[in-house]
């Protein structure tokens, strides 16, 4: 009888086994799959902000070629003013200009536009002096040099004069 009873009895046991060894695959299956699927997600993530950083990299990559070529125009600008001072200036040198400009804009280069009376930011101004005149102080009074942005990013902000 005990034969029968240890037989039934490890019949039992191995019968309460197999179930929980089969919930014990499951369950590592899932964690198994979950592993996986983060992994996965991990992985596409990844290639998305790579992507992201390239096209960056890729957008500013002229960065540094624009910011020397800033002194030309800059160089234009002032040849332009004192030519105009003495009188009349040759069209030449006004379409040489336009065609820099040009260039510059189609590589993502654009002017920071500024206005007297507007308010001063430090992100887009670079203050090179205070002049005491009528008008709200901290503002800007007039502007000493171009700002540029390549893309939406300041390379070089605008200098401006501010009132007092």
């Amino acid at each position: 009888m005990q034969n029968d009873e240890l037989k039934n009895g490890e019949s039992l046991d191995e019968g309460s086994a197999a179930p929980n060894e089969l919930e014990n695959a499951k369950r590592e299956r899932d964690e198994y799959l979950d592993g996986w699927r983060r992994a996965k997600a991990d992985l596409i993530n990844y290639k998305k902000e790579e992507s992201q950083r390239f096209e960056a990299v890729a957008r500013f990559a002229h960065e540094e070629f624009l910011r020397d070529i800033l002194p030309v125009l800059d160089s234009f600008e002032l040849c332009l003013a004192a030519l105009e001072k003495q009188g009349s200036v040759e069209k030449g040198v006004y379409m040489i200009k336009g065609q820099l400009e040009d260039v510059l804009r189609r590589r993502g280069l654009s002017r920071i536009t500024v206005s007297r009376g507007e308010d001063f930011d430090p992100h887009r101004h670079e203050a090179v002096a205070m002049i005491e005149t009528d008008g709200t102080s901290g503002t800007v009074h007039e502007e000493v040099e171009a700002g540029y942005m390549l893309y939406d990013k300041v390379i070089r902000p605008a200098r401006v004069r501010l009132v007092k």
